[in-house]
């Protein structure tokens, strides 16, 4: 019986899925390796490609010769260099589409919890503080909202479905024009902001995106303004944000993403009434991972028999 391709995988994904990849493959987590170094030094040679989870430094390239696809779990993939790795002649796949409609689930679900307060809402009633103060005051309204989607790709498209149904008024910022959708486009986000209650953020990240949510786009968002970001942490200027949290030239936000991640700024942890605040969950299902997990799996094995890439990004 012939050996199985060997595998790298840096960084873990979903556990069911992962495993799955023992089926066609013979894996090497570096991860979880008591010596890192001496794991690369022993299977470097043998291995074909990498699995993983937004990690594969050109360094490791470096030292894994012969790896020429890296598999990664998600759709995002601004953490790999996708320049070094084409130019090496490695290629790269991610998993868009089956994370849609989890990711469009989460935006909805940080959009109504800001807007009317459902978080500290809860806490409110846990603190024994209904029987107090009696009544706890009144929110916005979700429905008929004005929303601005920035990035209006796959998911932006099944975020502003969502929004149609609680009959909002629906407009995006893009790169350019999508002729064949019924929303408002704007080529300035700032003039965007002004005329919007809610901005919901799902562009990729990356270089070209970073800090595209900038201090004049909050205050153009406005005093009564919510920022929701489902994207990546990179794309809003944390410290604009806080700063126009702080002093009210931004009403609220809800953010699942953050630039440092696990790592949040403290300033947003007692901000309890007009910030919501979720790990970077938006695809965390266990359907989607599952989905997600077994596109890798999938592009792995295409690879393995020579066929094409099922989700190729280079």
């Amino acid at each position: 019986m012939a050996e199985k391709p060997h595998v790298l995988i840096p960084a873990p994904y979903y556990k069911p899925a992962m495993d799955r990849l023992d089926e066609i493959a013979t894996t090497h987590h570096l991860y979880s390796a008591s010596d890192p170094k001496k794991m690369i030094a022993d299977v470097a040679e043998k291995c074909v490609a990498f699995a993983t989870f937004m990690k594969c430094e050109p360094s490791l390239m470096d030292q894994v010769p012969n790896a020429k696809l890296v598999a990664n779990f998600g759709v995002g993939y601004d953490s790999i260099d996708i320049e070094e790795a084409t130019a090496r002649g490695v290629k790269v796949t991610n998993t868009p589409d089956v994370l849609n409609d989890c990711v469009a689930d989460l935006a909805l679900g940080l959009l109504i919890s800001a807007r009317r307060h459902i978080v500290h809402a809860d806490s409110f009633v846990r603190a024994g503080e209904w029987p107090v103060k009696k009544v706890y005051g009144f929110v916005n309204k979700v429905h008929h909202s004005k929303v601005g989607i920035v990035g209006l790709g796959r998911i932006g498209e099944e975020i502003a479905q969502r929004c149609a149904g609680f009959k909002m008024e629906i407009s995006y910022h893009n790169r350019s024009m999508k002729p064949d959708v019924p929303y408002r486009y704007y080529p300035d986000l700032v003039e965007m902001a002004r005329d919007v209650e809610i901005m919901v953020v799902i562009t990729p990240g990356g270089a070209a995106t970073n800090n595209l949510v900038d201090e004049k786009v909050m205050e153009a968002l406005g005093p009564k303004g919510l920022l929701v970001n489902v994207a990546r942490g990179s794309v809003v200027d944390m410290d604009a944000l806080i700063a126009c949290l702080k002093d009210g030239r931004l009403g609220s936000a809800a953010l699942d993403v953050f630039p440092d991640e696990p790592n949040v700024p403290e300033e947003l942890f007692s901000m309890r009434e007009n910030v919501v605040l979720t790990p970077h969950i938006a695809s965390a299902s266990h359907d989607t991972r599952m989905a997600m997990g077994m596109l890798v799996y999938d592009n792995l094995k295409a690879f393995f028999e020579g066929r094409e890439l099922l989700t190729p990004v280079n």
